[in-house]
This record gives structure tokens, C-alpha cells and sequence, in this order.
């Protein structure tokens, strides 16, 4: 099984993948095209990557002994577009140095 920090970071660029797609195609097909379809089925699984997400979140804030601050910068990420990728690259920086992921903070 994967580090919690690991799945948190896999699961968050997922869930932020899915939330571009909701947001720039199924959208615009919804809207432009009138495929109703495409919102309800992405929006479907954005919504379980979404409480994956939390879940990930979660286990990886416990995990690494994350502050409140740091949480919450990651659940604010996930509300905006981009943000998980913004998140992903902010921890790469980190993690350049650090040989375990748990030291993050």
C-alpha cells in the first residue's frame, strides 16, 4: 500500500483533473450542445474523486502531522481550478531535498 502523503497526491491530481474536465468540457457540451449527459456523468465522478479527496486529505494531514494551515491550503486547492496542480508543484519544490515525503509540514 502507498504512503498516505503518496495516495493524497494522486488522488488530489485526479480529482483536480476531473474538476477541469467538468469545468471545460462537459460544461461547454452541456451548455453549447445541450448534452445534459456529460455533466451528470462527470460531475459524478468528480463528486466520488472529491470525497476521495477529503479522505486522502485527511489520512495524509494525520500522517504527516500537518498543520491546520497546511489542510486547509490543501482543501482550498481543491476548490479552485488548478489548484491541486498548483498544490502538486508547491510540494515538488518541497520535496526537492527532503528524502521522506513525511516531513512535509
Amino acid at each position: 500500500m502507498k504512503h498516505p502523503i503518496t495516495q493524497f497526491r494522486i488522488v488530489a491530481l485526479a480529482e483536480g483533473l476531473s474538476y477541469l474536465v467538468l469545468l471545460g468540457i462537459a460544461m461547454p457540451m452541456k451548455y453549447l450542445l445541450h448534452q445534459e449527459w456529460a455533466v451528470r456523468l462527470v460531475g459524478s465522478i468528480h463528486g466520488g474523486l472529491f470525497i476521495l479527496f477529503v479522505i486522502a486529505l485527511f489520512r495524509a494531514a494525520l500522517h504527516g502531522r500537518w498543520s491546520w494551515g497546511r489542510s486547509a491550503e490543501a482543501f482550498v486547492a481543491s476548490l479552485l481550478p488548478f489548484g491541486t496542480f498548483y498544490l502538486e508543484y508547491k510540494y515538488q519544490q518541497e520535496f526537492a531535498g527532503h528524502g521522506d515525503q513525511a516531513e512535509l509540514k
